[in-house]
């Protein structure tokens, strides 16, 4: 029976440069042209950890080189330019791969913002080190200049850190459902979506923000009334005990054990805890909902209960 999918994909598994994205969606491709072939309708949401990073990175040399011709890029625009380089490389493929298997389907990228909540606690609390390292003379700077907050990192220099709200609503869902239904694979929210909140009247201003892209995914998946969230990992299934000679590997995860095992910090932060709280967040979402944690290369037999972790 065909369902309706989002695949949360990890920027890392895209490259860190142009040439290695360009292998990469590739094989990716392959991976989400087996779903579809299926019959199944299917929405892919991506990272941009090493990509936005690389944006960065360039725009904070470009304004060194002459401060006073160029201005800092806000972190919403960077994340804007991934979105529309990685997509640009990503429908291709899948436009290529599809019609390879004689598939007749739309592929379109939409640029996304996803709105915030300004009083959301992270932004009290900013933790995400973003751009590129400074010195202690050059974080002083920036801090009086711009209002940046910086921490020190582990002894290799001062980065800027920002906050990671969680996300409230997809601006742009309707679009998105139009492609959806007109036949079209759609990516969307990519590097989490371009984290906005609304100021006055109708205008949306970016956010100083990092949206983490699997609860972004979630999001989207709640908002298009999908059947699963399929979150894409290092690992085939989720563990406790990860690494120790008592390993346990998870064919489910109920709510209840769930949140046991985050109770016991058994799934690291920043690595495997947000991936099980936004596939349980999505999974009690509403009825007949599941999440899939597994490998790129198992997500085909995942949906069809062979292997991953089912969320449910």
């Amino acid at each position: 029976m065909s369902k309706r999918i989002v695949i949360a994909l990890g920027g890392n598994a895209l490259g860190n440069n142009l040439p290695e994205q360009m292998q990469a969606v590739k094989h990716t491709a392959r991976a989400i042209v087996d779903l579809i072939e299926q019959g199944n309708e299917v929405v892919v949401a991506h990272g941009n950890g090493p990509q936005v990073g690389m944006i960065q990175e360039a725009m904070t040399q470009l304004t060194r080189s002459d401060p006073e011709k160029y201005i800092p890029c806000p972190l919403s625009v960077c994340v804007a330019m991934s979105q529309g380089y990685i997509g640009y490389d990503l429908q291709n493929a899948l436009r290529e791969e599809m019609l390879d298997r004689g598939i007749e389907k739309g592929a379109a990228t939409v640029l996304t913002q996803v709105e915030v909540d300004p009083d959301d606690p992270a932004f009290a609390n900013p933790t995400k080190p973003i751009g590129s390292f400074m010195t202690r003379e050059e974080a002083d700077r920036m801090v009086a200049e711009r209002g940046y907050d910086v921490i020190e990192d582990a002894g290799r220099g001062y980065r800027r850190v920002v906050a990671s709200p969680k996300p409230a609503g997809i601006v742009e869902i309707d679009t998105i459902r139009s492609l959806v239904e007109t036949n079209h694979v759609v990516i969307a929210c990519g590097g989490g979506g371009i984290p906005v909140f609304t100021t006055e009247g109708h205008h949306l201003k970016g956010a100083a923000a990092v949206i983490d892209k699997d609860f972004a995914a979630a999001k989207l998946a709640e908002q298009l009334d999908a059947d699963f969230l399929v979150i894409l990992t290092a690992v085939e299934k989720v563990a406790v005990n990860f690494g120790k000679p008592d390993q346990q590997w998870l064919d489910e995860l109920t709510p209840e054990t769930a949140e046991r095992y985050i109770g016991e910090g058994q799934f690291a932060p920043g690595s495997m805890l947000p991936k099980v709280q936004a596939a349980l967040s999505f999974a009690q979402s509403g009825p007949g909902r599941s999440s899939l944690i597994t490998l790129l290369e198992r997500a085909s037999d995942g949906i069809a209960g062979k292997t991953g972790t089912i969320v449910r």
